[in-house]
C-alpha cells in the first residue's frame, strides 16, 4: 500500500472572508487524512481508546504552505509513514488540490506519540499494530 489517500471537499467554515482555506483548517484536514490512514489498517482511532486504552497525540509538526485552496476545491491528503521507533510515529503528509491539476497545497510532517490515556504517559505500541503500520511504510529502494 505504502501511501494511503483520502479526498475532501473545502466548505465554507474552512474557508476565511476571502474564500481562502484558513490556514489552520489545514491541519483539521492532515488529521482527517491520518484517521483515515489507521482506519484503512483496522485501526479506528476510537477503537484503540476505548480497547486498548491508548492514543496518538501529535508532538511536533511542521508545515509548508505551497498554495491555497479556496471554496469548493477537492483536496487529497496522502499520508506515509516516515518511521515508527515504537513508541513515536513519524509521518508526512501532502495535500493537493484536485480541482487545480493536482495542485501541491501544503506539505507536513508530523511526529505522533503513542500515549496510555488513563495515565497520560508514553507507552509502546502493540506490537501487531505496529506490523499494521507496515503497509504504511514508504518503499525503499535497494
Amino acid at each position: 500500500m505504502a501511501a494511503h489517500t483520502s479526498q475532501f471537499r473545502v466548505y465554507y467554515e474552512d474557508t476565511d472572508a476571502g474564500g481562502i482555506v484558513y490556514h489552520a483548517r489545514y491541519l483539521g484536514f492532515a488529521e482527517r487524512g491520518r484517521a483515515e490512514a489507521l482506519r484503512s489498517l483496522g485501526m479506528e482511532v476510537g477503537a484503540l481508546a476505548q480497547q486498548e486504552g491508548i492514543g496518538f497525540v501529535v508532538r511536533r509538526l511542521e508545515a509548508h504552505y505551497h498554495a491555497p485552496l479556496r471554496l469548493d476545491d477537492v483536496l487529497s491528503v496522502e499520508t506515509v509513514l516516515l518511521k515508527n521507533t515504537g513508541v513515536r510515529l513519524v509521518l508526512a503528509q501532502k495535500i493537493y488540490n484536485l480541482s487545480r491539476d493536482h495542485q501541491h497545497a501544503v506539505s507536513l510532517t508530523v511526529e505522533l506519540g503513542c500515549l496510555d490515556i488513563e495515565r497520560m504517559s508514553p507507552v509502546r505500541i502493540p506490537p501487531h499494530y505496529c506490523d499494521c503500520l507496515s503497509a504504511l511504510q514508504e518503499n525503499v529502494s535497494p
